[in-house]
């Protein structure tokens, strides 16, 4: 950053005077009475001098903001060009195909140390202190990374598959077959996911909403133990059903594998299940619930297909509990009877309304789409 001090600020006595007596006046916006204190500061015949840095301590301002202040005076040598604005035609900031280039590059690089991510503001001082551009406003650099979709902003979660990764292909085809089946009553596919549901009580009553406001609910709150959640869900024959449990152990699937045996499927003859490697996911733990002669007889009604590591976006009951969350969990659920009683009613209207998911994505579609998680062959026949 030394580069920015070869730009040297020499004000006169009279011009020191004045945009000292401008400051405490009060007649400038803020925005020129900053760029007057970032003169005054950086001023080398002013009592002390200070550098950039020190100067964007003390005004809590940005580098960028004093650096283009600093670059501006040395051009003009005018006061007044510096602190005010040059009148514009009204005509939006024309970003060049360069100037593209940059923006898009810097967005796409990692955010700057102290920062999770990349703002527009950060991205547009960036680009100034490159001199990327003389001047631009955040708003202009939001428009054109927006016809890019490109938001630096916001990062997703994501569980991202190994390239060429066999073990992954091979359970990947297997569940997508099972997806392309036909629907048999006597041998449904249902896919079977786990998740929690923290309760939150409130200390203060919450604020319904108003016309002109919206709902208000206090910051504060209880925390009420956490509830576990077993989702069924049949894809083709559009039902889904919610076992809440305390805990999520291996008696807990094994009552959970009987529920769906006896209650859910009473008819099936076999029950094809998609699920996860979740260490307590096999039919061991009906043997460690129940008398050998009760496991063997849920076991041999079950079929496990399980999901491949990182490839839990293939188990259809992820996403109906991203429903459930959407509409029915994201709010503050104090108990777990309140949570059942919830559920309840938003399983019936969605079981009722029979609620399908069509999968369209295919072995064939994998092949095409997924073509880097294939391990390559050099020696195909």
């Amino acid at each position: 950053m030394g580069r920015h001090q070869t730009l040297a600020i020499s004000l006169t006595a009279e011009e020191r005077v004045f945009l000292e007596k401008q400051c405490k006046q009060g007649n400038w916006t803020p925005r020129e009475v900053l760029r007057a204190k970032i003169l005054l500061l950086a001023d080398q015949n002013g009592p002390n001098p200070l550098t950039d840095e020190e100067i964007v301590k003390e005004l809590n301002s940005s580098l960028s903001s004093v650096w283009y202040r600093r670059r501006r005076f040395s051009k003009t040598q005018s006061v007044e060009d510096t602190i005010f604005d040059q009148s514009r035609s009204g005509r939006p900031t024309i970003i060049d195909g360069a100037i593209d280039a940059h923006m898009t590059a810097i967005a796409c690089t990692q955010a700057p140390e102290g920062r999770s991510n990349w703002t527009l503001r950060l991205i547009r001082d960036r680009m100034i202190t490159l001199e990327i551009i003389d001047e631009i406003s955040h708003t202009t650099v939001g428009r054109t990374l927006k016809k890019k979709e490109i938001k630096p902003w916001l990062s997703k979660e994501w569980k991202i598959p190994p390239k060429e990764d066999a073990a992954f292909v091979c359970q990947m085809e297997r569940i997508l077959d099972v997806y392309q089946r036909a629907y048999d009553p006597k041998h449904p596919v249902v896919c079977v996911d786990e998740s929690n549901k923290q309760h939150l009580m409130e200390v203060i009553k919450s604020l319904p909403v108003r016309e002109g406001q919206a709902s208000k609910y206090d910051s504060e709150y209880i925390r009420g133990g956490v509830s576990n959640m077993f989702m069924f869900f049949e894809p083709l024959g559009g039902k889904r059903h919610i076992e809440v449990t305390d805990q999520r152990t291996a008696l807990d699937f094994a009552e959970a594998m009987r529920t769906l045996v006896d209650k859910l499927y009473p008819d099936a003859e076999k029950i094809t299940v998609v699920l996860d490697n979740l260490n307590t996911h096999t039919k061991a733990s009906l043997y460690k619930a129940f008398l050998p002669e009760e496991a063997k007889r849920i076991a041999d009604r079950l079929v496990f297909e399980y999901t491949p590591k990182h490839g839990s976006w293939l188990n259809m009951a992820e996403s109906e509990f991203s429903v459930l969350s959407r509409q029915c969990l994201n709010r503050r659920i104090p108990d777990q009877e309140s949570l059942v009683k919830e559920i309840q009613a938003w399983q019936d209207d969605r079981n009722q309304k029979a609620v399908i998911t069509d999968w369209q994505f295919t072995v064939d579609d994998a092949r095409i789409k997924l073509k880097s998680l294939y391990p390559k062959i050099k020696n195909s026949i």
